[in-house]
Parts: structure tokens; sequence; C-alpha cells
């Protein structure tokens, strides 16, 4: 069964004039998500364009400069609910030059909706954002091969690009990959059925997401609590009260769970797991409680408590792939303040072992500079151990993030290998 409230988190990505404003428009229009006085505003600027309907970009399309030059320069959030579920869409750009955007967006969904122009198939842009869609091991794909209207809804045009895309996909780490065939300006098969496409058996891509079960995505065996703070509230009815907050990343932890705190080694067993107004048996991921310990341990932010028979591992060398987010290179030995879950080091990036050529999606051993939108395997060393675990294996634990400690700047966001 559905939980009404599950939130469901989806990127879209596709090349520039793919229609993924207009899709998402579309997305929004056919479930009656617009606000009236949205509704009006968009109405009086399509008509100010010449349209002679509703221009469907304009609805997330929100920076002046994307819609005077009709295109997306930034990661759009829009969130929206059905009856059955609650989204947040984050709708990427299409152009090279905002690979990084594409990352941001990308970063937390479950869902990836790549479009596809049926009259010219999977193009090179459609290749790079798959491979980023499996670097960033989003476990569900949609492929929409749109402007179905443009080919008179045939359906030889559909399977060519469904051939293509199962082509490169093959090479990839994916695994559930759909594919629907859609005009997002016409509505067929967005929200509601379409009446021209009768060769098509599958759900509209609004059911497909609705339905979808995504569970299952969240690593339920890794038990991983990164500590946030220390609760202390010394008051009448806590009085001798320690808790240690924070949000469960992965896995299940129970009461009487053996633990060790990570980095230190020493053990414990799970004493009480509390929320605001209650305590529980057990937290599961992504749930915020405050856990105590029955022995009395120095433990600070950026600890992490772990069952004592799973255990992350603690390094200060790190393999990770790297997109560079910033317009400044890298420093070569400069010194960043590396993230990770609610840990905070300093660290340097040792070595730059290739680069992809974002292009073939070949590698590129020869070339060590990291430049903005560049995507490199690198070596981290840090000033402290880190509790990582591979990225494929826990999108939480396997993260991180450098900043750059003058400015504050997020310069690069990484995935552990």
């Amino acid at each position: 069964m559905l939980d009404n409230n599950q939130l469901l988190r989806f990127t879209t990505a596709g090349s520039v004039d793919d229609g993924k404003s207009t899709l998402i428009g579309r997305l929004l229009y056919d479930s009656k998500s617009i606000f009236e006085d949205q509704l009006e505003a968009i109405e009086k600027t399509s008509k100010k364009k010449g349209h002679n309907g509703v221009d469907l970009a304009l609805f997330t399309d929100g920076l002046r400069d994307e819609r005077e030059q009709g295109i997306t320069i930034d990661v759009a959030y829009r969130y929206f609910t059905t009856p059955k579920r609650k989204f947040i869409i984050a709708d990427t750009p299409g152009h090279i030059q905002y690979t990084r955007n594409m990352i941001t967006g990308a970063s937390t969904a479950n869902v990836a909706i790549i479009l596809v122009d049926a009259r010219h198939g999977v193009i090179e842009q459609t290749k790079r954002h798959a491979f980023i869609a499996s670097l960033l091991q989003i476990p569900h794909i949609i492929v929409c091969i749109n402007k179905m209207d443009l080919v008179n809804y045939s359906e030889e045009a559909y399977n060519k690009a469904i051939n293509q895309f199962e082509e490169i996909s093959s090479k990839m780490l994916v695994t559930d990959v759909r594919f629907i065939p859609i005009s997002a300006l016409e509505g067929d098969n967005v929200v509601n059925r379409s009446n021209t496409m009768d060769w098509y058996q599958g759900a509209p891509l609004l059911h497909m997401l609705e339905t979808m079960h995504i569970s299952s995505d969240i690593n339920k065996v890794d038990a991983r609590f990164p500590v946030q703070t220390v609760l202390r509230p010394q008051n009448e009815t806590h009085r001798d009260y320690r808790g240690f907050a924070g949000k469960v990343a992965s896995g299940v932890l129970r009461v009487k769970d053996e633990v060790t705190i990570m980095p230190s080694g020493f053990t414990s067993k799970i004493k009480s797991i509390d929320t605001f107004d209650k305590s529980l048996a057990e937290a599961f991921a992504p749930m915020s409680v405050s856990i105590t310990l029955e022995d009395d341990i120095d433990v600070g932010r950026g600890d992490m408590i772990v069952r004592s028979n799973n255990k992350p591992k603690a390094t200060q060398d790190i393999e990770v792939m790297l997109c560079w987010l910033h317009n400044e290179a890298a420093k070569p030995r400069t010194k960043y303040a590396i993230r990770h879950t609610s840990n905070e080091q300093k660290a340097m990036i040792k070595e730059v072992i290739y680069k992809i050529d974002i292009n073939s999606l070949g590698r590129n051993a020869e070339d060590k500079d990291l430049r903005m939108n560049d995507i490199a395997k690198v070596k981290i060393r840090t000033t402290k151990p880190l509790m990582v675990d591979s990225y494929r294996e826990n999108r939480t634990t396997g993260s991180i993030i450098l900043v750059d400690d003058a400015t504050n700047e997020t310069v690069a966001a990484g995935m552990v290998v």
C-alpha cells in the first residue's frame, strides 16, 4: 500500500528545447496544481508573447533571463501534491555549461525523467544526462519520448528512440528504465492517457510517478546515525538527560542494540530513542530522533553511531568522483573544508586520477586541471578520519562537499567510490 504522504523527488533532464519546462507546466496544469493568480499572470505573459493558449514553459522559468531567452539556466524547484503522493521537481538546464546545475538538482532525486525529441532521437546531450544519472545512482529513469505530435504519433519513431537509448544504458549502472511516448504540448500521456497512441498500452507519466515503489531506494541494512548535536535540557523533568540528536542516514536502530561510536571505537547499548513528544522502540531513515546510551561515553557533533557488527570505513584517504562547481579552477595542494554528514574537517585534493570527457564519456588521464563543470576521479586526504560508505551503497554517507574556507562557498561535490 502506498503511503499518501510519501515524498518523491524527481529531476528532469534533456537537451535544450526538448520540452522539459513544457512537460512540468503540463504536469502542474493538468493535475490542477497551479494557483489561480499564477495562472492569470502566465496567461497575460503568454498573450503578450503572441501565444494563442497558455505557454506552459513559463510555470518553471522563474528567472527574468530565462523568460527572455526562453531557456532554463538555474535549477528550478517546484512542489505539488496529488491525492496519492507529494512531489518535488528539480527542473535542470540542458546546456553543457550548466552540468553542475544538473548534478545539484539530481543529487537527491528518486527518479530522473530524461526527455528525448522524437524527431532527433538520442543525441550527445542525452548520453551525457544518462551518464550523470547513472553516476549519481538515481534508482529509476523514465525516458519520455517527447514531441510525438511532430512525428504523427509514429510507433516506429518511438521504438527507434528506445533502441538507441537501450544501447547506451546497457553500459551504465542503471537498474530500472521505463519508456513513455508523450506530447507535453498537447498533453498526450502526461497526466491523461493519449487517444492518438492506442498502440501504447502503458500508464501515463503521472500515474507512473504516483505508483512507483521507492521505499526500497533507502539503504535499510547499514545503520548509520551521524550526531548533529548533544541535548542536555537540564530541566526538572530531564535533569540527567544526555541525548545525541540527528537524522538516521540509513538502516534501522532499535533500543538495546549494541552500537559503536566512531571514530573513537567505544561501544555501548541504546538506552532510549526519543522524539519531541514520545519514546520509540526503533528509528529508521530518514527519521530525526535523539538517542541515549547506557554508558557515559564522550560523543559529539561529527561522530557516528553505528551497529557494532556493521561499520563504515574510517579513513583519511578517500577516492571520489568529484564535480567541480566553482568558476575558479581548483588549486593544487590547497586546503578546503570537507563536509560529510555532520562532520567537518580540513582536506586537500592529493591527486587527479582522470577526468571524464563529457562529450565522449571517455577517461582523460593527461589533463589534471579541475575547472567548472569538470567531473573527475580524485584522491582526497583529510586531517582526521571520515566514516564513509561507497556512494553506490549509501547516498548519504557516500557523499561529500568541498567548501572554500575563505569565502564559505561550495566549490565541489563528490561521491565516494
